[in-house]
C-alpha cells in the first residue's frame, strides 16, 4: 500500500522528511511532493496550506498522480474536548464539518448518509495497536470537526452542542470528504496546540513544533505496523 500524508504547514512536515528514503521531490499545482519511503512503506508527503480547499487539492493530486492507496493527515489541531490537553494526540474515528449544512452533503452530491465521514476501520484498529503496543501516552480516540475559522470563544459552544468533538482544524474533514468520493482509507492523527484554557494563536505558535513532532511520531509508529501487518 502506498500512503499519502498530508500536513497542513511545513511545520507539521518538517519531522517527516528526515525519515523518507530516498526521497524524490516534485512539483504539481503550486505543491512540492516529496516521495520515498518511511519505515519501509512506500509514501508520499506534503504540506498543502491551511484551509479546506488546499487539502481537498493536495489530497486528490495524491490519489491521481502519486497513485496514493490510502491518505493519513497529520499535523495539529485545538483541543475542543475538556478531557484533551495541550501536546495530546487525537486521532479520528469520524470527522465531520462544522460549517457546511448539512443537507449540501446528504441532498446533493456525493449524497452522503451521514455528515460525517467514518475513518478507515483497518488503519484505526492498527492506529490502536500501535498506541497500546508502544504504550504511548495521552491519545484519545474520537470525532474530529473542520471549518475556515481559528477557533478561540467564538462557535466553541456552538461546535461542542452540535458535534461534541475532541478537536478542531481546518483540513481534515475536507481529506477524508476526498477519501470518500475516491473509496480510499484514511485516517487523521493530530496533536493539541491550544485548548478553551490555553487559547489563541501565541498558543498554537508556542506549542506548535512539540506537536506536530508527537503527531509525525504516532503515524511514524503506525507506518511501522503498517509494514507489519502487510508481511503477514
Amino acid at each position: 500500500m502506498k500512503v499519502g500524508i498530508i500536513c497542513a504547514g511545513d511545520q507539521e512536515l518538517a519531522p517527516f522528511l528526515p525519515w523518507i528514503e530516498p526521497c524524490a521531490v516534485t512539483e504539481k499545482a503550486m505543491l512540492r511532493f516529496y516521495s520515498g519511503a518511511i519505515e519501509g512503506v512506500e509514501a508520499t508527503a506534503l504540506f498543502c496550506g491551511v484551509c479546506k480547499t488546499n487539502a481537498a487539492i493536495a489530497a486528490q493530486i495524491l490519489i491521481d498522480t502519486y497513485q496514493c492507496e490510502a491518505l493519513i493527515n497529520a499535523g495539529t489541531a485545538g483541543g475542543m474536548d475538556p478531557r484533551v490537553k495541550v501536546l495530546d494526540t487525537v486521532i479520528s474515528t469520524q470527522s465531520a464539518y462544522w460549517d457546511v449544512e448539512e443537507g449540501i452533503l446528504t441532498e446533493f452530491h456525493p449524497w452522503a448518509s451521514s455528515v460525517f465521514w467514518q475513518a478507515d476501520e483497518a488503519l484505526l484498529a492498527l492506529a490502536k495497536k500501535t498506541v497500546r503496543d508502544n504504550d504511548i501516552p495521552n491519545v484519545h480516540f474520537g470525532r474530529m470537526v473542520t471549518g475556515e475559522s481559528f477557533i478561540e470563544d467564538a462557535h466553541r459552544r456552538e461546535i461542542l452542542e452540535r458535534f461534541s468533538p475532541l478537536s478542531v482544524d481546518m483540513e481534515t474533514a475536507s481529506i477524508a470528504h476526498v477519501c470518500y468520493v475516491n473509496r480510499i482509507p484514511y485516517l487523521a492523527v493530530r496533536a493539541v496546540t491550544d485548548t478553551a484554557e490555553h487559547a489563541g494563536t501565541e498558543a498554537f505558535e508556542r506549542n506548535c513544533q512539540a506537536a506536530s513532532q508527537r503527531a509525525a511520531d504516532v503515524v511514524r509508529l503506525l507506518l511501522r505496523e503498517l509494514r507489519a501487518a502487510a508481511a503477514v
